[in-house]
């Protein structure tokens, strides 16, 4: 499946009397890469799960490639956190999960055997989740997600439980996937760092400036990130952003945290 457009008109979102999501307008074009940060709690994964089908909004409309969003939908899929890998199957298994019905037996072991050689898990294919590490893991669950050949694939901090050195490499790794599947990217991270390296717009979700408590998370800024990939992450460029969006979330830029 080609990558494909995501549309959000005027979303909003209430849990009970808790207001999380208000008038969220967002155009993602096919192929782009865009990261959501924010403070923790103000509704970047329930915005995502608006987008992949796993929530409703209770206002405005979200849509891929021109069509309404109304339920678990196959263009889109979802990698989490944590893999959540089967663990009575193999590796090689659980990819097959994503597999679209219908798919044969010889095409999806093609498919399979493709996904894992360009996750670099070739040679564990028949290991246990229990016998691989977390970055492995998490290779695997990156390529269930691409089993199907979404358009749209939405990922809810995927390197957040990894170590630094790990985090780095699997970085990396997803803009290769990028190039060699290519699909719409929506990404939320804690890490700004993160999101100025892999994305093409970073968008600033939190609570409007003057209004009360429980109104809801707006976008309060879009950035569009300069450069091809993969970036220099030293640059001045990329160092000015980062001030720029700390600042937006309400941090120094001489604090030492960089993650939210």
């Amino acid at each position: 499946m080609p990558a494909l457009s995501v549309s959000l008109d005027a979303v909003g979102r209430t849990f009970g009397d808790r207001r999380v999501l208000r008038d969220i307008d967002l155009e993602i074009a096919p192929g782009e890469i865009v990261a959501l940060l924010g403070p923790s709690g103000c509704g970047k994964s329930t915005l995502l799960r608006q987008v992949s089908g796993l929530d409703f909004p209770d206002a405005g409309t979200v849509s891929i490639d021109g069509a309404a969003v109304r339920g678990i939908d196959q263009r889109s899929a979802v990698a989490f956190q944590e893999p959540r890998l089967l663990p009575w199957r193999s590796v090689a298994r659980n990819v097959e999960v994503g597999l679209p019905r219908g798919t044969s037996r010889a095409a999806g072991r093609a498919r399979v055997d493709e996904l894992l050689g360009l996750v670099q898990l070739s040679d564990a294919k028949h290991l246990r989740p229990r016998q691989i590490s977390g970055g492995m893991a998490q290779r695997a669950s990156l390529a269930r997600a691409l089993a199907r050949g979404p358009g749209v694939l939405v990922l809810d901090e995927p390197f957040g439980a990894l170590d630094a050195l790990t985090r780095l490499t699997m970085q990396d790794l997803l803009l290769d996937l990028h190039a060699a599947e290519p699909a719409t990217i929506l990404l939320v991270t804690h890490d700004v760092d993160e999101a100025l390296y892999l994305a093409d717009r970073v968008v600033l979700l939190g609570a409007e400036p003057g209004y009360a408590p429980n109104t809801g998370a707006v976008v309060r800024s879009v950035i569009t990130v300069p450069g091809a990939r993969p970036r220099d992450r030293g640059s001045a460029s990329l160092a000015q952003l980062r001030a720029e969006l700390l600042g937006g979330l309400g941090v120094s830029t001489h604090h030492p945290a960089h993650t939210f």
